[in-house]
């Protein structure tokens, strides 16, 4: 009993205390508003903010300046303008906003609109905005001491020297230089509240790291003025995240480089080895155009762009080869033999060195030339599967013909006796010719019967009269006459072929050289600008 009354005493207790609190905290409230106001009529009753807040005009105002990066909207390399998101603070003492916080029941802070109090003219030097806005007006916090901070967000464009040398493996410094506009450093100076800029609400960029942003005061003095102007530098350290490019820009360049050496590969009689160089050459040309939009004018070339203008630069140059080849594949039967220089270093050293064989050879037993088997003095030759006699009688029959054959009747008869002329590409046993109008005829009759030569139109007597028998060694003169030309032509056919045949693998050796020497150039320019990103 005793210990339910001592419980029921401690809950009426509490209850009234909670009820005291209740009807005393607004009492606190209302009263503290009340000091606030008072304290603003008291503070602005003969307040301007048109004058620098110091006791003495000859005191330096000091102002505490930091900069947070929030963020990087934009970097605008031609135009050379970079968009960032900036937390700017700025702090001060005014000598005629202090109060005795005892006097206003303990109140310490009062925020009020930053246009009723006087603020620094800090303004950003490099500022590229058009409508060249300064940091919001946002409210001001005021302490009994009379220290003021103001906080402020600002979006900014300021100026920044782009150099691309080495996009897109570049890095850049763009610098926000803070100072007064008309308060010269005896009147204001600037401080740096840190030794950087804080970079901990950071939002990360797409295609920028943010590696530093370092501060630095300078005092500057400008040759309009002899007083000195204190300012505040931030350097913003960039480097550019090249994965985008690489892949977009920097690898199908390389694949195109590659393409080139394979147009030496190409045979020479497919036509397109030319084509191949020029569609290559016009691929590279969209792609200089891409980096040319991106890049300012300037007079540093950016590394891809001396790659492409280099890869370029071999791709005329392999083509120019490419044509100069294909004029020596190309030679006629009226083409000069293959130099012995030439057939010493390109034929035979070059060619093994970069594997150029003809049909039948290898590295180690390469083709023997042919060699021609001398005509010989054996009257047994053999013509389209014909047997000739040896020594056997033949007739001719002439019609008109003179009784004795002067010199230029045997050439005549030499001629008609000709491959070209009278044997046609199928000789037969038959030969016939015209001479000077008149038909000419010689008739040879089998192998193994005499042969007689006989005139069409005339009489048997005078047939008898004038029959002859034609001397065997007579017939065997012209007969290897004939062989002997038909061996010539075959000759000279075959030496045609031949050097047609060198020049043909001097060109296909020559393919094969700048192939392997344009594909070294090719890999170790690419190479040079892969070691770049790493």
């Amino acid at each position: 009993m005793i210990c339910f009354c001592k419980m029921k005493r401690w809950r009426l207790r509490t209850l009234f205390r909670l009820l005291l609190c209740i009807s005393v905290l607004p009492t606190c409230w209302c009263a503290n508003g009340i000091y606030a106001q008072k304290l603003l009529k008291d503070l602005f009753a003969n307040y301007t903010s048109a004058l620098r807040p110091v006791e003495d005009t000859n005191n330096i105002l000091n102002v505490t300046l930091q900069v947070t990066l929030s963020q990087i909207i934009d970097m605008d390399e031609r135009n050379q303008i970079l968009t960032a998101y900036l937390w700017i603070r700025q702090v001060w003492v005014d000598a005629h906003l202090k109060w005795n916080k005892d006097d206003y029941d303990g109140l310490d802070t009062i925020r009020i609109p930053s246009s009723y109090v006087w603020r620094p003219d800090i303004v950003l030097y490099n500022n590229a905005d058009n409508h060249f806005t300064g940091p919001m007006d946002t409210n001001v916090v005021i302490r009994h001491n009379g220290e003021i901070m103001w906080d402020s967000p600002a979006i900014t464009k300021s100026s920044c020297k782009v150099d691309v040398s080495f996009f897109p493996f570049d890095a850049q410094q763009c610098r926000f230089t803070y100072g007064s506009w008309t308060y010269n450093g005896n009147q204001l100076d600037i401080l740096n509240a840190m030794e950087s800029a804080d970079l901990a609400d950071l939002v990360d960029n797409v295609e920028w790291e943010v590696q530093g942003m370092p501060a630095k005061k300078n005092i500057i003095q400008y040759g309009c003025c002899a007083d000195p102007y204190p300012d505040v530098t931030y350097t913003l350290k960039l480097k550019r995240r090249a994965a985008f490019y690489v892949f977009n820009l920097l690898i199908p360049c390389v694949m195109i480089s590659f393409l080139a050496p394979l147009g030496f590969y190409l045979p020479a009689d497919s036509g397109e080895k030319v084509s191949l160089g020029v569609t290559v050459m016009l691929a590279l040309t969209v792609f200089q155009l891409l980096v040319a939009e991106i890049m300012p004018p300037s007079e540093n070339v950016p590394l891809i762009g001396k790659y492409y203008i280099s890869t370029m630069t071999m791709i005329t140059a392999s083509t120019a080869l490419t044509i100069f080849i294909m004029n020596i594949h190309h030679c006629g039967p009226d083409a000069k033999p293959v130099p012995k220089w030439a057939k010493t270093v390109i034929l035979q050293y070059m060619a093994r060195m970069f594997f150029v064989y003809e049909v039948g050879e290898n590295c180690m037993s390469p083709q023997p030339e042919k060699q021609e088997l001398p005509l010989g003095t054996n009257t047994d030759c053999t013509m389209n599967g014909q047997a000739g006699a040896g020594r056997e009688d033949c007739a001719f029959k002439m019609e008109r013909a003179q009784e004795t054959e002067n010199a230029e009747e045997r050439e005549d008869i030499d001629q008609m006796m000709s491959p070209m002329g009278s044997m046609g590409k199928n000789p037969t046993n038959h030969y016939s010719a015209w001479k000077n109008g008149i038909f000419m005829s010689m008739d040879c009759g089998d192998a193994a019967g005499p042969r007689r030569c006989r005139k069409p139109g005339v009489s048997d007597g005078e047939r008898n009269d004038r029959e002859t028998s034609c001397s065997s060694q007579s017939y065997e003169r012209q007969l290897l006459r004939n062989i002997e030309y038909i061996a010539n032509c075959y000759r000279d056919q075959r030496a045609t072929q031949k050097r047609t045949g060198e020049w043909k693998k001097v060109a296909k050796v020559l393919d094969r050289f700048f192939m392997w020497i344009f594909f070294i150039v090719v890999f170790f320019m690419s190479l040079l600008i892969m070691g770049k990103a790493i």
